[in-house]
């Protein structure tokens, strides 16, 4: 099991959205200094443009690329990566894992995307058990089959639940339903015993952002219980 700290970038600074609405922003500050603390514990954290995600292309690659300069953190970064040019600036950036979402159910794109850059991740952000798409706006297919649709050309997944993101509510409740593939957890994540339940479903890793943010839990805490799970 392995622990991504999230940093949700909107103007330059370090944010965390209800559900994913764009009206109910909290501001923490300074994205590079929160960052420069996570990597006192972690070599990689997770990073979302939310004006890229609403826009349809990145607006904080300069905040991101400072990051990467500035700690020295492995970043896998997402929102508003639907074109070809704005998924290669994120890997000239510095960006490990490129996130796309929405456009990865243009096959053309996605697997021109996977034939040229390693480490892509689908996003499969889920409400109700099915995909939401731009911007979380939309909804589209049902998450499974989405799944099946996309597994042939990825091997790195994220799985959202949308309804419970910056709710500090708990985990969704959900029955593994994919393979041997990278699967990551996102949505509602507040304690330690929620990373054990998720270990026990069969995510290989799990984000969190507003429990760290708001003093739920700590990240020393979630390492720990990380660091006991893969010893079994």
């Amino acid at each position: 099991m392995e622990v991504y700290p999230a940093i949700d970038l909107m103007g330059g600074k370090a944010v965390r959205l209800y559900r994913g609405r764009r009206e109910s922003v909290k501001v923490y500050g300074d994205p590079v200094v929160i960052a420069e603390r996570f990597a006192e514990l972690v070599d990689k954290i997770h990073v979302v443009d939310l004006d890229g995600a609403f826009e349809g292309f990145p607006q904080n690659l300069d905040v991101v690329k400072r990051i990467i300069e500035e700690t020295g953190l492995r970043v896998q970064f997402g929102g508003g990566l639907r074109s070809y040019e704005a998924v290669a600036r994120a890997y000239e950036a510095g960006v490990e894992n490129v996130i796309v979402g929405t456009k990865a159910f243009d096959i053309e794109f996605l697997r021109r995307v996977t034939d040229d850059f390693e480490g892509v991740t689908v996003s499969l952000d889920s409400r109700g058990g099915r995909v939401s798409v731009r911007g979380w706006l939309e909804s589209g297919m049902d998450v499974k089959d989405a799944y099946e649709l996309l597994r042939d050309y990825v091997d790195r997944f994220i799985y959202t639940a949308v309804e419970r993101d910056g709710t500090l509510t708990g985990i969704e409740e959900i029955e593994r339903f994919w393979g041997s593939e990278e699967f990551i957890y996102a949505g509602g994540v507040s304690s330690a015993g929620d990373v054990e339940r998720l270990a026990e479903i069969g995510f290989s890793g799990v984000i969190v952002g507003k429990a760290l943010y708001e003093g739920l839990v700590t990240l020393e805490e979630l390492l720990e219980v990380a660091e006991c799970l893969r010893k079994g």
